[in-house]
């Protein structure tokens, strides 16, 4: 079986339960031809870098799947069908990565920054050198 990365935007419409619920039914799906799912990414509500059917935003995920070519050429039919996603990819690797994409990874970097950043401010409001006089 050959290892596959699959990207799909959803439309902006829709809840993130809604687009675990289409991940989950990918998942049905790419079992049932033969194949399994690794791991799986909802990568959240970003803008889009040109429109889609008028649309700015869209709901991203990303899947991990190790199936036979023909598994993909019918989930790619299915998603063609599907009303609630507006666009798809599907790429050929080599192998499967377990660390988490550079989407969530900076994701990640980005809120750590924040929290320290926050704290950091924190700390400086109620110094030592503030209020004291010499």
């Amino acid at each position: 079986m050959a290892f596959y990365e699959h990207v799909l935007i959803a439309r902006p419409e829709i809840s993130p339960q809604q687009v675990d619920a289409l991940v989950e039914d990918i998942t049905k799906s790419v079992k049932e031809l033969g194949g399994t799912v690794g791991k799986t990414e909802y990568w959240g509500l970003r803008n889009l870098t040109y429109r889609i059917r008028k649309n700015r935003k869209g709901h991203y995920a990303m899947l991990n799947i190790d199936c036979p070519p023909t598994a993909v050429h019918e989930l790619e039919r299915r998603l063609k069908i599907n009303e609630d996603v507006m666009r798809f990819k599907t790429i050929r690797v080599e192998e499967l990565e377990e660390e988490p994409s550079p989407i969530l990874a900076r994701r990640d970097r980005e809120e750590r920054r924040r929290a320290r950043r926050e704290g950091r401010e924190g700390d400086d409001m109620g110094g030592d050198f503030l209020g004291e006089e010499d």
